[in-house]
């Protein structure tokens, strides 16, 4: 198993979501990094966020925010 680019850039905006609450999210603006707006587009036809432009997780959001974290407190040591 390999991660690619598009992977790192879907997992580094999943990481800038916030994880206290399922009432808060985020909005990248039009002038954001490229990989970013682009993972963003990504996320949302995969139904992962409600918006294109980052909004809030999904439940499936939700999911795999929490394995995120796991992977990325586990790999941070």
């Amino acid at each position: 198993m390999q991660f690619n680019q598009t992977m790192i850039e879907e997992f580094t905006l999943l990481a800038k979501f916030p994880r206290d609450s399922k009432m808060q999210g985020i909005k990248l603006h039009s002038d954001a990094e490229p990989s970013l707006l682009s993972a963003a587009q990504r996320l949302f036809e995969k139904g992962i966020i409600d918006s294109p432009d980052g909004g809030y997780l999904t439940d499936l959001g939700l999911d795999l925010i929490e394995h995120v974290t796991v992977i990325h407190s586990s790999l941070q040591s």
